[in-house]
């Protein structure tokens, strides 16, 4: 018997810049692009007015859609510091705000989230908005590539919370025979 309830989940890129969010709706197994943006922060010279900004505008997204979780982009190891701490405070206050409406948080690594929708984990940003065009049936009307980075982490979420297995043995061929579903 199928599961026929509906799940939401809201994808996260955090960024001090440039914010990414993508949402999509899981129901049979099948995903539904719901919606994706970036907020833009870089009109703010204050970085703790922009992580008012960032709360405030997590917090409408899930007031607006009800995630039932969260799937969010953790920081990579960047050279700068300064940036890195930025960032984590970032992701830190999306966090917040999911945690402040209790929905689950999961995290992912860049290259987790890369490997779980292209079979490549080094793949490239354009790589993987293709790839999520392809999977969902839409052309992204952003060029920020901020947005599909958040759709990528709520698919990575989908995948890895149904089990599916992603690319084991790095190699397309075992990408190809792990998930034969994702491929038309």
């Amino acid at each position: 018997m199928e599961n026929t309830t509906e799940t939401i989940i809201l994808g996260i890129d955090p960024g001090t810049n440039l914010m990414g969010y993508g949402i999509i709706s899981v129901k049979n197994k099948k995903t539904n692009l719901l919606n994706y943006g970036i907020i833009y922060l870089k009109k703010f010279n204050d970085h703790y007015i922009k992580l008012k900004n960032i709360f405030e505008k997590t917090i409408f997204l899930i007031d607006e859609y009800k995630p039932d979780e969260i799937s969010i982009e953790a920081p990579f190891q960047g050279v700068n510091p300064q940036s890195m701490l930025k960032l984590g405070r970032a992701q830190g206050v999306a966090m917040t705000a999911g945690l402040i409406r209790q929905i689950p948080i999961f995290e992912y690594s860049p290259r987790k989230i890369k490997q779980s929708v292209t079979g490549n984990g080094a793949a490239k940003k354009e790589q993987v908005a293709f790839m999520l065009e392809k999977l969902l049936n839409f052309k992204s009307e952003t060029k920020h590539l901020d947005a599909t980075d958040a759709i990528a982490a709520a698919m990575c979420h989908f995948y890895n919370r149904n089990s599916q297995k992603t690319n084991t043995k790095n190699s397309w061929e075992s990408f190809l025979k792990n998930n034969p579903d994702r491929i038309k």
